[in-house]
């Protein structure tokens, strides 16, 4: 992560998880996270990358921001693959095609890519003025409501 980075001139936020990175092993561009709320950090950030779970796809549709995949497991290949067919992400990668090289080149077309900032926000916006809990309510308007 921090060689791609640097390759790609981008600075970034990392998330620790298990990973068991410290704070004072990093370059003064990289900022190491513990925890945050995706809602309120996603918005800020030029792209996010990330494993491609549900939630964390929702979050980063929802944010507006476009978004690339490094999937591990189960559904994160689809999830990956369903960003890149909405025109909002870059091509996902799979955890054992990881290289510096290939992030690198995916957190350039994700930051310097117009169409996918453009489209992503647009996505962004159609999702947070949706209404699904009040939809359901009512009944929604779907094939079986």
């Amino acid at each position: 992560m921090l060689a791609a980075l640097r390759e790609s001139g981008q600075r970034g936020i990392l998330h620790s998880g298990w990973a068991g990175l410290h704070a004072d092993d990093l370059p003064p561009e990289v900022f190491l996270l513990s925890e945050a709320p995706h809602a309120w950090l996603f918005p800020q950030m030029a792209a996010v990358i990330h494993h491609g779970g549900a939630g964390t796809t929702a979050a980063a549709l929802r944010a507006g921001v476009p978004a690339g995949v490094v999937a591990h497991i189960g559904d994160q290949p689809y999830w990956g693959q369903r960003l890149h067919a909405l025109g909002v992400g870059a091509a996902p990668l799979r955890r054992h095609q990881l290289s510096a090289t290939r992030l690198a080149a995916m957190i350039r077309t994700l930051t310097t890519t117009p169409d996918l900032r453009r489209q992503a926000a647009d996505l962004g916006r159609r999702i947070q003025a949706e209404d699904g809990i009040g939809r359901a309510i009512k009944g929604g308007t779907g094939p079986t409501g």
